[in-house]
């Protein structure tokens, strides 16, 4: 198979959802949301697979350039599976799906109560015994960060992030009663930044 062939059956999916995916982890009957979907490239998978997946975004180009790619290629799906929205309110309804994948999105929380909204609405709309598929920006292993207010923080490569911490992390596990699938894993990029990965199960 040639890098493009490749390309167009995985997309550029998040090394650590294709993961999930190579551990069977994903079930081919679960309804699936990627919160925070962009212009979907962790989507191609699925939608060359027939997944039952949905996606929103807040960036008006992303979600249209989404939908024009499904028009093209995915004709099977009607474009309405993929909305204009925000993860602090999002317009579907309680135990909805059976695994949300929310990569490389909760980092751009503007404070800890933007960031726990957040949350809450993913877990609402997460069924009992689904999947929440977490990957952000974090604190753990990371050196050289300042912190600027309300749990955002300046980082060594010259971004401007919120970070999970460890102790989020366990908050949110315990008060939100959730098992982990895995282990909390993070990736230390050369002390610039850190990404920690959270795959988590809804009791």
């Amino acid at each position: 198979m040639t890098t493009q062939q490749l390309n167009k059956y995985l997309g550029n999916i998040d090394l650590y959802l294709l993961d999930q995916i190579l551990k069977e982890n994903v079930d081919p009957k679960s309804k699936i949301l990627d919160a925070g979907c962009g212009e979907g490239r962790n989507l191609i998978y699925f939608l060359n697979h027939g997944f039952d997946v949905y996606g929103m975004d807040q960036n008006e180009e992303a979600i249209r350039m989404l939908q024009f790619i499904i028009g093209s290629n995915y004709s099977h799906y009607t474009k309405d599976r993929f909305q204009i929205g925000k993860l602090s309110k999002l317009s579907y309804n309680d135990d909805e799906f059976d695994y949300i994948i929310c990569s490389a999105v909760l980092h751009f929380a503007q404070s800890e109560n933007h960031f726990w909204q957040m949350i809450r609405e993913l877990n609402r709309v997460l069924q009992p015994n689904g999947t929440l598929f977490i990957r952000m920006a974090s604190d753990i292993g990371l050196q050289g960060h300042e912190s600027l207010s309300d749990g955002r923080y300046s980082l060594p490569d010259g971004s401007q992030r919120f970070l999970i911490t460890e102790g989020m992390i366990s908050t949110f596990i315990n008060d939100y009663n959730y098992t982990r699938i895995e282990p909390v894993k993070t990736v230390n990029v050369e002390n610039q930044r850190c990404m920690t990965t959270l795959v988590l199960k809804k009791k």
